[in-house]
């Protein structure tokens, strides 16, 4: 549990993709599902980081929010209303193909591919896309763009972060503004993931907090916390190099196994 949680608060913001990791992991190492309430608590441990230290952003939605209720505009406003257009693609798709992607999409050779694959457009992106613009720049088209990429994170593998990072990089974003509007974008994703994971334990009755699900919620937070700092100092200084290098080395690891019968992932591994 407390790897799984560190895992997740690890990777959820990084460009390498939280689902395949957790998936990965399991996989390896023999595990059988973890339960909706750690889903529930490690989703909470990484809002909580992401809120922190985004702060900032925090409150200037919340003056754009009243900014816009008094029928007035500026920057706050629009990053307000752009996070919000962002987010409604992957809510409702989500919604719709929750149980497809729950059980459907989680097998070793689609990670593989979609780590692989996105992290040599990730590259691109981060090669051909200018960076000539800040957040409080981005006009409601490239939001637009931005949000429907990211659906494509219900593709384990994919990487909410890292599609969204490609998109805003491909619209021009600066590397650190592109890490900072996919973070801000991941605050009501990880809300609307965690309430219809909530809404599941309910219907099953399973409203129990123990001290398993504290400590996995603690743990997120703290790996959350670290990755993002991390990653946006060096952001702000570097590019997405060392990600997509990443991607490249596992997703190809990952292949080898799938077409090769390398055994990094056998069915009999597990007895």
């Amino acid at each position: 549990m407390v790897i799984l949680a560190l895992v997740q608060g690890l990777t959820e913001f990084l460009p390498i993709s939280s689902s395949g990791h957790l998936v990965l992991t399991g996989r390896f190492l023999c595990w059988p599902d973890q339960g909706l309430a750690i889903d529930v608590a490690v989703h909470v441990g990484t809002l909580f980081a992401v809120m922190l230290y985004f702060w900032r952003d925090m409150w200037m939605m919340i003056v754009g929010l009243g900014r816009l209720v008094t029928g007035r505009g500026g920057p706050q406003t629009r990053i307000l209303i752009n996070v919000v257009l962002g987010t409604v693609p992957i809510v409702i798709v989500g919604f719709l193909a929750k149980d497809y992607v729950a059980f459907g999409l989680r097998n070793i050779e689609l990670i593989a591919w979609a780590t692989f694959g996105f992290g040599i457009l990730l590259w691109i992106a981060d090669k051909v896309g200018m960076t000539v613009w800040r957040l409080e720049h981005l006009g409601v088209p490239a939001a637009l763009v931005i949000g429907l990429a990211q659906v494509l994170a219900l593709i384990p593998g994919t990487s909410r972060s890292g599609i969204t990072m490609t998109a805003g990089r491909f619209m021009g974003l600066e590397r650190a503004e592109a890490a900072r509007f996919s973070m801000l974008l991941s605050i009501p994703t990880i809300i609307a993931a965690g309430a219809l994971t909530g809404l599941e334990m309910w219907e099953q009755g399973d409203l129990r907090v123990g001290s398993d699900v504290v400590l996995a919620a603690s743990m997120s937070f703290v790996a959350g916390l670290l990755a993002i700092a991390v990653m946006m100092q060096w952001l702000k200084r570097s590019g997405f190099g060392p990600f997509v290098i990443y991607r490249i080395l596992l997703g190809g690891a990952l292949l080898l196994a799938v077409y090769f019968g390398i055994p990094a992932f056998p069915d009999a591994w597990c007895g």
